[in-house]
């Protein structure tokens, strides 16, 4: 390195507070951070080239231990309580200068990139982190910049520090880890948690306030994907629903995998990158995923075959929660500008366990406001330890832990939208039809293919309709390819009395859920609810 380089770092590192570091390692390719990780047994190898890694105790987030610094920006706008808590900002401003001081003489790993594909709405992210592979989880999720942009002035700044553990007593923290957001200093601390999720989601969750606040944009937790014709679909979904899958249509071009923002142009990434569940993973039931593990991916927390570098991912001994991070170059079919025209199509997936919601309808305004506050899908037997019977699960816009405002208020955003870019909003029902969960069966893969590939072609524009008893909903009485019978969740049932017993216990699921957003929601929005 040149003096001129190493007067560079030197300067890069007083500014940030680091006054005597070890080596540093600025935006190092991903070639030498995987040296780095192999060379200090963080990782190894797997047999298509991906590093395999583990994140330690922390195998997933901690929605409670996430904090936002409450200030003059954030008091009045944050919906605090939930999962924002309030932190204080001389404890924020103390607990920054201990990891910086922790930082001290330790190798160090300093990278720059933005995020927002849209130019207009660009952040520049500098991470900071004590792991080589934290860093490169950074680079493969966020946008990442020309050689010539480098070095440019960080609009943020994130603190990574796994071993870095908070004294919950002087530092205020809930235990020794934290993801702590400061929306006046523009920084993210995380500390004593390996797992990388958390760098992505701070970012998220800054996002999900900054767009709506500052600039008037609907951020979206979402899969996003556009036709030969240039047709935009989203995909909202929890866990388990099939977002990914379904999204990731080889006929149709990727956008982003899981987190965009709607503007008065279209849509935008807000990554460079994807992060995915490999649990089960198989080339045959997910193929773009499946191929993109290769070099330049990392696979967390992953079980391999004895005696084998090949990963077995039915093997779930360490977490249900395995992953794979990889940029966004690895699919195939993705566009490389991450940007399409305003969505014609928005789908909210769910996976109704208890057979009750129709396979496909068709909500009006209120009622996509309504389920999009609801953000409902129910977690079957096999999805979480301890779970024997289907349990609802409700997550507000679809991602209730990283919403700083009301949901109404994003709710009220996805209204907007969709009345003044004329969107289809459909709910798609992935789960169980027949019967709720141990007596119906889960619906076909290939009649949702079907059922969406109709919504998005418009053969669904011009059928019949009729009208869900309790729900409201918009059921079709036809859909190419698919079986009129099945259409009707009703009709599958043997037994009809059952069937509505069981719609209405899940009617006043949804009201009970409702209940706690009801204040501060439109009267369009409340009007859609259920009966029960």
């Amino acid at each position: 390195m040149s003096n001129k380089e190493n007067n560079n770092i030197k300067n890069l590192t007083d500014k940030i507070g680091i006054k005597n570091p070890g080596k540093v390692y600025y935006n190092a390719t991903p070639e030498l951070l995987i040296e780095e990780t192999i060379l200090r047994g963080q990782g190894f190898l797997s047999d298509k080239g991906a590093l395999s890694i583990q994140t330690g105790e922390y195998t997933g987030r901690s929605p409670k231990d996430k904090f936002i610094v409450s200030d003059d920006k954030t008091e009045s706008e944050v919906n605090w309580g939930g999962f924002n808590t309030r932190f204080d900002a001389g404890k924020f401003q103390q607990l920054e200068e201990k990891m910086l001081a922790y930082l001290d003489g330790k190798d160090v790993f300093i990278r720059d990139n933005y995020v927002c594909a849209d130019e207009n709405y660009r952040l520049n992210v500098r991470t900071i982190s004590e792991y080589p592979w934290s860093n490169m989880f950074a680079n493969n999720m966020f946008l990442r910049p020309d050689r010539n942009e480098e070095g440019q002035t960080p609009d943020w700044t994130i603190i990574c520090a796994p071993l870095f553990f908070a004294d919950p007593a002087t530092d205020g923290t809930r235990q020794h880890n934290f993801s702590i957001i400061d929306f006046t200093k523009k920084k993210v601390l995380i500390g004593g948690s390996g797992y990388t999720g958390e760098i992505k989601k701070g970012i998220f969750s800054v996002l999900n306030f900054l767009l709506p606040v500052d600039k008037g944009v609907f951020p979206m937790h979402c899969s996003a994907n556009t036709g030969k014709q240039g047709d935009t679909s989203i995909f909202f979904g929890l866990s388990g629903t099939g977002k990914t899958t379904l999204s990731a249509d080889p006929e149709r071009n990727l956008i982003g995998d899981d987190e965009h923002g709607w503007t008065n142009e279209g849509v935008f990434n807000f990554e460079g990158g994807c992060y995915a569940k490999t649990v089960n993973l198989s080339e045959e039931s997910e193929p773009e995923i499946y191929k993109a593990i290769k070099h330049g991916a990392i696979l967390e927390n992953i079980v391999f075959i004895d005696g084998t570098r090949t990963p077995d991912f039915e093997d779930i001994s360490i977490t249900e929660n395995t992953r794979v991070s990889y940029p966004m170059h690895h699919i195939e079919n993705a566009l490389p500008v991450s940007k399409g025209p305003h969505p014609a199509n928005i789908f909210f997936l769910t996976c109704d366990a208890y057979g009750v919601l129709p396979p496909i309808s068709k909500l009006t305004k209120g009622q996509a406001m309504y389920h999009f506050i609801s953000g409902y899908t129910a977690k079957v037997a096999g999805t979480e330890a301890g779970i024997k019977e289907p349990q609802n699960t409700f997550s507000a816009c679809f991602g209730a832990p990283f919403l700083a405002l009301h949901p109404a208020r994003y709710a009220a955003m996805l209204g907007d939208k969709m009345e003044r870019y004329s969107a289809n909003v459909w709910l798609v029902n992935t789960g169980w039809t027949g019967g709720p969960y141990g007596v119906g069966s889960r619906m076909k893969l290939k009649y949702t293919r079907a059922m969406i590939a109709a919504a998005i072609r418009g053969k669904l524009n011009n059928v019949a309709y009729h009208k869900h008893e309790i729900f409201g909903l918009n059921i079709p009485v036809s859909c190419p390819d698919v079986p009129s019978e099945i259409l009707d969740p009703k009709n599958t049932w043997t037994d009809k009395a059952a069937y509505d017993q069981k719609a209405t216990q899940l009617a006043r699921d949804f009201n009970e859920n409702f209940a706690k957003f009801a204040d501060e929601a439109a009267q369009e929005i409340r009007d859609a609810a259920p009966k029960g």
